[in-house]
């Protein structure tokens, strides 16, 4: 699809903001699906935002403490207006841009740990998934699963499943939607995608979400705990997976996090991965209580540095 109608907007994060940590995070985490483009300064990506499959250029102007991000929106028809202003505000907190990181380094700088990663990232925004669906495939693929074999599921799902879009001469392939995923018969969509047992949980997910489950912006309306709750409610999500999707943030500790998390915590790797994960969950939660999913999502960007401050060697997947 060509998207040849454009909108031009302008953000102005909440200083300290670092373009380039925000939507290209040190860890390969995207901005909003997997086949965006990055270069000098400028980010091309596509995503379905409120409803619309659009084509973002998001640009920076200006230094950390003092940024202006251009954003220019790309649709197949032209934008009525009060759609642009509810884009832009919407993106506002999609990006990160509306987020005040400062009581968060406050507490970081006298953590022994976080005062590490809060000066090797100063000014990275978390952000969130513009389509909920997508976090959700994400989520599942990455259970009992390495890092590895994780990514290469969910480009099979993109390559196979996926939106090409056209627009300002790049071609960005966006995640396939809920609706077209709910109609795949699992067993043919596991083979294709090698996703094993894993098929027929996103499959019944996207049917879920397909006959109207809340998107992003209507779980970030809810309570924390509510939010969490209604999460689970889709087939294949339990509470690490709603740790991952939940755009207020939670500890998710797994197989491969609780590895790191034990060796920062108690020094050492568990013994037994699955019989420590609730202990280290406690713990992450007790230490760093409301910024407790900040504090992951610091650490998980920073291992390679940490590793080295610290003296230690924190497994990168």
């Amino acid at each position: 699809m060509k998207l040849s109608h454009s909108s031009r907007l302008e953000i102005i994060p909440v200083a300290p903001f670092d373009f380039r940590l925000t939507v290209k995070k040190p860890a390969g985490w995207s901005l909003f699906n997997a086949g965006e483009i990055y270069e000098d300064g400028t980010l091309w990506t596509a995503t379905r935002l409120l409803g619309t499959l659009v084509g973002l250029k998001l640009r920076s102007l200006g230094t950390v403490e003092k940024l202006r991000m251009q954003v220019t929106i790309f649709t197949h028809r032209p934008l009525p207006a009060e759609k642009r202003r509810e884009m832009r505000s919407t993106l506002e907190t999609l990006t990160g841009a509306d987020q005040d990181l400062k009581e968060f380094y406050s507490v970081a700088k006298r953590d022994e740990i976080l005062r590490h990663t809060v000066e090797d990232l100063y000014g990275m925004h978390d952000t969130q998934a513009a389509y909920l669906f997508n976090s959700v495939v994400l989520s599942i693929c990455l259970q009992m699963a390495k890092l590895d074999r994780s990514t290469k599921m969910m480009a099979a799902v993109t390559q196979n499943y996926g939106d090409r879009v056209e627009f300002d001469g790049r071609e960005v392939v966006v995640e396939p939607s809920a609706e077209r995923i709910a109609g795949l018969e699992p067993k043919e969509f596991a083979k294709r995608c090698n996703l094993g047992y894993r098929a027929k949980y996103i499959v019944a997910a996207a049917k879920m979400v397909a006959r109207g489950f809340p998107d992003t912006l209507e779980i970030m309306a809810m309570k924390p705990e509510e939010a969490k709750e209604k999460l689970m409610e889709l087939p294949g999500v339990g509470d690490y997976a709603a740790d991952i999707i939940n755009p207020h943030g939670g500890f998710p500790i797994d197989a491969w996090s609780v590895d790191v998390f034990g060796k920062l915590f108690f020094g050492k790797e568990p013994d037994d991965r699955r019989e420590a994960i609730e202990e280290v969950k406690q713990e992450g939660v007790r230490r760093w209580g409301d910024f407790a999913w900040l504090a992951f999502f610091y650490v998980a960007q920073d291992l390679e540095n940490l590793s080295k401050r610290l003296g230690t060697r924190l497994r990168l997947q």
